[in-house]
């Protein structure tokens, strides 16, 4: 028996050898999205090397020498104890999080009329063109505009991505999770290992137009879509398909699995959303939002406010090499504990966001008083800040989509992805200061 059109049900339902097969593509899938759809972590990776790049006013050197950053070298002429660069990385942090934030502010309310398929192809041009821009970039405003052009990608994938999870089992939702953080893995320590193996930076980007064309090549001939999924036309002409004979079989279905639910398609108006029923909705996505900002507002103010302040003096690792694996283990840590919702799920994600605060907390005052012996402590709390980021990301979603009601889930996944996007952007304002001051020191 094929496996009716999904309506985020629970992989509870008996499959035979073609449904499980199903299930693992789409699962596949979408861990394959969430990978792709995170280009900025290579810009993020880079931070460094992008704003190194035209510190030096030789376009011969620039060009061949590209994104290469050297702390030993390039701040030579700094005398601050913690060896900073004469531009925060919190500055690419912003030129990547604010189109972010604008997207999700208000893409949500309008980005029904775009069909899935164009958006992916939308995403996967403005990611290929970062890496171009970044790659080729003779100014500085280039390389902004490349990480400009990267947020764009990511912003719009990741608020599509999570609304298109909730046409597929929900077992997707865990390989979404999965994949993102093993975007932040695999791109930090693609982009480092390349770097020390001799690459030149340029080359490295250029590598990374693989990225894109995955993206494609998953979405269009990896998934298995539901009849119900508005591929190609909008929304509006789409919603007669949800009422569909193959919907209500798994509304049915869902309901057998979940009895505490007795909602149908039947029950429920037709037609998108409006106005005024989604600011409804999001009225009650607030403690989402905000559980989740925190989390992100305290993690990211740790990677790009403090991460290159924490510099180790006469070890044997560089203060670029520091850097590099203060991310890496960052991003470890978000993979493994967004791939742990199958095996546990945290309600309280505030409990997360209190840990994260406090973490962020002691490793200012690391900064400020540098008590810390060993650098090898400082690998250890990065790695629990990016466990605490992940879980809170991964179990957030997870709840909004089990929570709400099967009329509103589509719009929540979108619209809930702002809280991190928010956190993000308050982290980076709060880090320009705070870099300023340690570096007057």
């Amino acid at each position: 028996m094929e496996q009716p059109a999904s309506v985020n049900s629970d992989p509870l339902q008996r499959l035979d050898g073609t449904g499980r097969c199903v299930q693992i593509r789409n699962w596949i899938g979408f861990w394959l999205l969430g990978l792709c759809n995170n280009s900025y972590v290579v810009m993020l990776s880079a931070a460094h090397d992008i704003l190194e790049k035209q510190e030096s006013r030789n376009e011969t050197a620039s060009t061949s020498a590209s994104l290469h950053v050297d702390f030993q070298v390039g701040n030579s002429s700094n005398s601050s104890i913690y060896d900073c660069n004469p531009v925060s990385t919190a500055a690419v942090l912003l030129a990547d999080i604010l189109p972010t934030l604008f997207i999700k502010l208000f893409a949500p309310f309008v980005i029904h009329k775009m069909p899935y398929g164009i958006r992916v192809w939308f995403c996967a041009i403005m990611a290929a063109t970062s890496f171009l821009l970044v790659s080729f970039s003779s100014a500085v405003w280039m390389s902004i505009l490349g990480v400009i052009f990267a947020s764009i990608s990511s912003g719009l994938g990741e608020l599509s991505f999570l609304s298109l999870t909730v046409y597929f089992s929900r077992s997707v939702l865990e390989g979404w999770g999965s994949g993102t953080g093993a975007a932040g893995l695999i791109g930090a320590l693609l982009y480092s290992v390349l770097i020390q193996a001799g690459l030149s930076p340029r080359v490295t980007l250029l590598i990374m137009l693989v990225v894109p064309l995955t993206m494609v090549v998953s979405y269009f001939f990896l998934l298995v879509f539901p009849p119900s999924l508005p591929q190609w036309r909008t929304k509006e002409t789409e919603y007669a398909a949800l009422v569909s004979e193959d919907r209500q079989q798994l509304l049915d279905s869902s309901d057998e699995e979940e009895p505490e639910s007795s909602t149908t398609a039947e029950d429920q108006p037709t037609g998108p959303l409006s106005f005024r029923e989604r600011l409804f909705v999001i009225r009650g996505l607030w403690k989402f939002v905000l559980q989740l900002g925190v989390v992100y507002l305290t993690e990211y103010f740790i990677n790009q406010g403090l991460m290159e302040l924490l510099f180790f003096h006469n070890i044997f690792l560089t203060h670029a090499a520091q850097y590099r694996w203060y991310q890496t283990l960052y991003q470890l840590g978000v993979l493994l504990s967004r791939s742990s919702l199958h095996c546990v799920k945290i309600r309280k994600v505030w409990i997360l966001s209190v840990l994260q605060t406090l973490n962020a907390v002691f490793l200012l005052l690391a900064v400020r008083y540098l008590f810390l012996p060993t650098v090898w402590l400082v690998f250890a709390f990065i790695l629990y800040e990016g466990l605490l980021g992940g879980a809170a990301y991964v179990n957030t979603f997870h709840f909004i989509s089990k929570e709400t009601e099967d009329r509103h889930r589509e719009f929540s996944m979108a619209a809930a992805s702002i809280g991190d996007s928010l956190g993000i952007t308050v982290a980076g304002l709060i880090s320009l200061p705070v870099h300023t001051y340690f570096c007057s020191l």
